[in-house]
């Protein structure tokens, strides 16, 4: 990093420029001798769009060809969607912030109706997520779960042309596109819990650079940062990504923190949920903690039958 010169790593789809354009304007707007400039960066996960996400790796997909560009010195920070991150960091790399997290929730959208419980027997959900389709098939066993992927204008096409009930969507992400009008309700946490980091970004520097991690702690938020260090922590135990139904949410209240989180299979039949608390100094001991908890409950055969080794 050049004195007074940014380079910020961003995918290039209108989510990824909307969140790295939100953090370009804080960082000018705090620091205004700043120049800061965008890199697009094309990863893994853009070029394959019509398989899904757990037949090509699941997490990571979307940062790798970043974290490679922040290793090499091409790009000095790089935003991401903190869902899309793997709970361990390359060696060299560290998160500098964590802004306050947006609408954690999934949000609905439907031409034809207003809730998920207003959709009748037969009726098809469009998502792309593993976690999605779990908790639907374990509350509504009778609604066909349809794989879709793409961006939002890709997927609202999709429900049209494969004449869908309605998709469900991250409430943030419409939310940072200005879209919130698109959808009708959100999933509440009960129905649907939200998957690790959603709704959280992560602004990813290299170790080595004090003077970036200065730059930008104006933007770390310390409610957010704490819940998702414990859902992280319980994603790190599971050795989770895509390619498992995990889910889990942490909030702060006061010098304490509550986590909830769930494993389950593939179909949504063997679904576990759990939550605990613990004082906010210990946030990663309850992230590992709970996953304990559902491992020793069941999660193990469930997990150990996903991945075919034991865990």
């Amino acid at each position: 990093m050049s004195a007074g010169n940014i380079k910020i790593g961003t995918r290039g789809s209108a989510l990824a420029l909307a969140q790295s354009n939100w953090v370009a304007a804080q960082i000018s707007g705090r620091h205004p001798g700043c120049r800061v400039e965008l890199v697009i960066i094309k990863t893994t996960g853009d070029k394959i769009t019509n398989v899904p996400l757990a037949q090509i790796g699941g997490k990571g997909l979307f940062i790798k060809e970043i974290e490679e560009a922040l290793l090499s010195g091409q790009v000095d920070l790089a935003v991401h969607s903190l869902k899309d991150m793997p709970a361990e960091v390359p060696d060299g790399l560290m998160l500098g912030a964590v802004p306050p997290r947006e609408d954690c929730r999934d949000a609905f959208i439907s031409s034809r109706y207003k809730s998920l419980a207003e959709i009748p027997s037969g009726g098809r959900v469009g998502t792309g997520s593993l976690r999605r389709r779990v908790q639907l098939l374990h509350r509504r066993p009778d609604l066909e779960v349809v794989p879709i992927r793409g961006n939002v204008d890709t997927r609202l096409k999709k429900m049209e042309t494969l004449g869908l009930d309605a998709l469900i969507l991250a409430a943030a992400g419409l939310n940072r596109l200005g879209l919130g009008h698109l959808y009708q309700c959100c999933v509440s946490e009960a129905e649907m819990l939200p998957a690790v980091s959603q709704g959280a970004l992560g602004l990813e520097i290299r170790t080595n650079d004090p003077d970036l991690r200065e730059l930008v702690s104006f933007l770390d938020d310390t409610p957010t940062r704490l819940a998702v260090t414990a859902e992280r922590a319980f994603l790190a135990r599971l050795e989770g990504g895509c390619v498992v139904p995990v889910a889990a949410l942490g909030r702060v209240e006061g010098d304490v923190l509550h986590l909830e989180a769930l494993i389950s299979d593939l179909e949504g039949r063997r679904l576990l949920r759990d939550s605990g608390r613990g004082p906010v100094s210990e946030t990663a001991r309850l992230g590992t903690s709970l996953a304990e908890s559902l491992l020793a409950r069941g999660g193990r055969e469930i997990l150990s039958e996903l991945y075919g080794r034991p865990i």
